[in-house]
């Protein structure tokens, strides 16, 4: 984007001081505001169009990005991309694609995504991405909303979803589907259209241009368009790429390349896969977040860097835990668990200097369960990986702590589409488990005096506020002293009780969540005389703890709802939650529901996030018998 000089600048400085100086700001002895100096200036010129034709010039021959197909991983050189995209929107071009249209793009993660996207780009155009899992009226929302002129579907089946989202609309836009062979024809019929026609279209885009309606999932109501400039993400990426891609290759000794498996359509998702482009940083896709399709991806590409969102560690944790119950050895596994953590503990106040660092009957201790656990739980990430973002939500700080344990960072984020993901994230070489990190390079975070988290920098949306004005984000937080971000709830999401407290319920949803057996769940409990949750049980848990006590894997649930032996292992987890919390705010009572919170029955949202009204209506006798006669 016409700033590639200072970029490579910048990533040098970075790698020199590991990370970027925090400016704290106190008022009145509380830490009410953080900043951070951007590494890359803003550009004057250009646009994210650009990347794939600048790594073609400047490096033809590398490799920035791998191909899945049935004989494995290919290779794709900045060259061939660079000609793909190319050839991409010249028939999207022939199409009849006008500068500053919209391509609405509705797939799972895959190589023709990135393909398409960088492609509109090229062509002048926006693109507008969907979810693979919305609804007909979700589309038939998004289309009419953003006014998509194209939509590009992946399969026969998405495009019968589209057809029936069509029925609703006046004005319907031309269908493509990736599976039916869309990319090659469009590319052949835009060999009409002269290549000096792509780069007049690129030529014309500003960083002020939009470059994508992104839709947020929303945990009630109708998505919500928010308009992404070519300047927002390059804020957002480029700042990314000079913090961390440095100390990634200085600490490692590794090539940077990960395995883009979250949903394209998502915000996070999207600008690591720019920020990877932009960078060069190898990329292959994974369809699918579901760890059992996940894994041997992993163990096929092996990524030295994922993104992910906690439900994945939380996952990984489980499935450790219940093969070594299966091979019996249990209890071996929840000493590695106990040595992990207390490792992670010691080695992060050595760094804090607030401890001496672990001894050497620990050190002995993560050695030998390093050759008997933590080596098998980096084997199933495929065995190179050294560092994972986490996002979306908390994850539980005990757990990370196990994955440093075990020889994996876990840096996690903070953001919202409105600031192109990450707002804040956990500086290099700096980590403090329970806190999501300073803001990123060119942000600052300040708390107002409700509690809110409010955020301003050049990620932050064209559209989201006035120019120079705070983003208040909904959620509410902390800074402590050295200008960590704390989350501590959803504003919106506040349960006062009868009783006059007010509580937070993601901090014990989120502490539920990492718990064996723990599926999804909601804690209830506004204008109640205490809290109380509702609790699924995730399924290849249950079905392990069944296996392990010699019982049918068809028990029915009406009898597991009332097991003592189950009850009190749920029990276990509430009181975990529980330990996060004062009395007045802790679980009290909890309640087994049948089945799971799901996109399908519209009670999860793609992102993973549970929809609370909706969970609340569905299961609005079970919440009743909770408080009845109490």
């Amino acid at each position: 984007m016409g700033a590639r000089g200072d970029l490579r600048r910048a990533r040098a400085q970075a790698a020199r001081e590991a990370r970027a100086p925090a400016e704290v700001v106190t008022e009145d002895g509380v830490v009410r505001e953080v900043r951070v100096a951007p590494l890359v200036p803003r550009p004057s010129a250009g646009s994210t169009a650009d990347l794939p034709f600048d790594n073609a010039a400047e490096a033809p021959d590398a490799v920035v990005l791998r191909r899945r197909t049935p004989d494995g991983w290919r290779p794709v050189t900045a060259a061939a991309f660079a000609a793909e995209v190319s050839g991409l929107a010249r028939g999207l071009i022939a199409a009849g694609l006008g500068a500053g249209d919209r391509v609405a793009l509705m797939s799972s993660t895959r190589y023709e995504w990135t393909l398409f996207d960088f492609a509109i780009w090229a062509a002048g155009g926006q693109s507008v991405p969907v979810y693979a899992t919305s609804s007909a009226a979700q589309v038939e929302w998004i289309l009419r909303d953003s006014g998509a002129s194209l939509l590009v579907v992946e399969t026969a089946e998405h495009a019968e979803v589209a057809r029936a989202a069509f029925a609703e609309l006046d004005d319907a836009p031309d269908l493509l589907v990736i599976d039916e062979g869309c990319v090659a024809r469009l590319t052949s019929a835009g060999e009409r259209i002269p290549a000096a026609e792509v780069a007049a279209r690129r030529a014309a885009l500003t960083p002020d241009t939009i470059a994508t309606v992104v839709y947020t999932s929303g945990t009630t109501g109708r998505p919500r368009g928010c308009a992404i400039s070519h300047a927002n993400l390059h804020a957002q990426t480029a700042n990314l790429v000079a913090l961390l891609k440095p100390v990634f290759e200085e600490i490692t000794r590794q090539t940077p390349e990960t395995l883009v498996f979250l949903p394209l359509a998502h915000i996070l998702g999207r600008t690591i896969q720019v920020a990877c482009v932009s960078a060069r940083i190898v990329i292959g896709h994974c369809p699918s977040v579901r760890p059992d399709d996940l894994r041997p991806e992993l163990a096929s590409f092996r990524p030295t860097f994922i993104v992910g969102v906690p439900y994945l560690f939380e996952k990984i944790h489980h499935t450790g835990r219940a093969t070594a119950e299966r091979l019996g050895r249990g209890a071996s596994f929840e000493r590695a668990d106990r040595i992990a953590v207390a490792y992670g503990e010691a080695a992060l106040a050595a760094h804090l200097g607030t401890g001496r660092g672990p001894g050497l009957r620990l050190r002995l201790a993560k050695g030998l369960y390093d050759l008997l656990v933590y080596r098998r739980i980096r084997a199933a990430l495929g065995g190179r990986l050294r560092y994972a973002i986490s996002g979306g939500s908390p994850l539980d700080r005990r757990l990370n702590l196990f994955f440093y344990g075990c020889g994996i960072v876990v840096y996690e984020g903070y953001g919202l589409t409105e600031t192109t993901s990450a707002a804040t994230l956990i500086p290099p070489l700096a980590p403090r488990p329970g806190t999501v990190g300073h803001p990123v390079p060119g942000t600052a975070v300040r708390i107002a005096d409700d509690g809110e988290v409010l955020v301003r920098g050049d990620t932050v949306a064209a559209g989201a506020t006035e120019p120079g004005s705070w983003l208040a984000t909904g959620d509410l937080g902390s800074l402590d002293e050295d200008g960590y971000l704390r989350i501590t709830g959803r504003k919106k999401d506040i349960l006062v009780t009868t009783g006059g407290k007010n509580v937070s319920p993601s901090v014990l949803e989120d502490r539920l969540r990492g718990r064996p057996l723990i599926g999804q769940c909601l804690v209830v409990g506004d204008q109640r005389p205490f809290v109380a949750a509702l609790i699924t049980l995730e399924a290849d848990q249950l079905a392990h703890w069944l296996a392990v006590r010699k019982r049918p894997r068809d028990t029915p649930f009406a009898e597991l709802r009332d097991d003592p032996e189950l009850l009190a292992d749920v029990r276990r987890a509430v009181d975990h939650a529980n330990e996060a919390v004062s009395r007045a705010e802790s679980i009290r009572a909890f309640a087994l529901v049948e089945g799971e919170f799901s996109e399908a029955n519209g009670l999860l949202t793609p992102s993973m996030k549970v929809k609370r009204q909706a969970v609340a209506e569905a299961f609005a006798d079970e919440i009743a018998k909770l408080y009845a006669g109490r």
